[in-house]
């Protein structure tokens, strides 16, 4: 697994008020989608592209276009849905899917409970979004549901990491089989007994859209 820590005096900016328990959600929102923008560049580095010939106003040349299959973007629900936007304003093209995850606050399992994808991910790129490398548990799950339905190529782009989640989904994805990188804004210190990244921003979906 290839990790990238996008290391941006911008990045950097965003995240500090990201952390800040006095950013309120709407905010927040608008932080996080501004933030995403910026990690997509760095996330789609390896995009798959195509050969495409033009004319310009002067002349013809050979330029590029997003390869087919076009790549699919997998937000996971709900807190993931807050990354949407910033990373459709970079792939426009790219189909959407969903991915319902929930984790046991007690035994820090995690389990599916919605799935909008398409049937055959087969040649496809996959880049999955979510806010939190916590654990690691959700993204290793999410990874084996997308490699079943045949994602060749995944890419996971989260705010902030705890290094012990990294670890963890760097030791699962070793039985995988297919390319997958790590795409983070920073990677904090360490997790609390909560299962909580530290220092963190706290629990992102309830900081994007509140607690229900």
């Amino acid at each position: 697994m290839q990790v990238h820590v996008a290391d941006h005096p911008l990045i950097n900016h965003k995240l500090t008020y990201l952390r800040d328990k006095r950013t309120d959600s709407p905010t927040f929102r608008r932080l996080a989608e501004e933030l995403v923008t910026l990690l997509a560049y760095e996330a789609t580095r390896e995009v798959r592209t195509e050969a495409f010939d033009i004319e310009t106003p002067v002349g013809p040349t050979t330029g590029i276009k997003l390869a087919n299959p076009k790549p699919v973007i997998v937000p996971i629900l709900r807190a993931g849905l807050g990354m949407l936007e910033g990373m459709v304003r970079l792939l426009p093209s790219a189909e959407v899917g969903f991915l319902g995850m929930v984790r046991d606050e007690e035994t820090l399992e995690v389990s599916a409970y919605a799935n909008r994808l398409p049937d055959s991910l087969h040649g496809r790129q996959v880049y999955v979004i979510d806010p939190m490398l916590a654990t690691g548990h959700t993204l290793v799950m999410a990874f084996q549901f997308l490699r079943d339905l045949g994602a060749d190529d995944i890419t996971a782009v989260c705010l902030i990491a705890a290094p012990e989640g990294i670890e963890t989904v760097r030791e699962a994805v070793k039985d995988i089989g297919i390319p997958v990188t790590l795409v983070v804004g920073a990677i904090d210190d360490h997790l609390n007994d909560q299962g909580y990244i530290v220092p963190g921003l706290g629990d992102a979906g309830d900081r994007l859209y509140g607690v229900v």
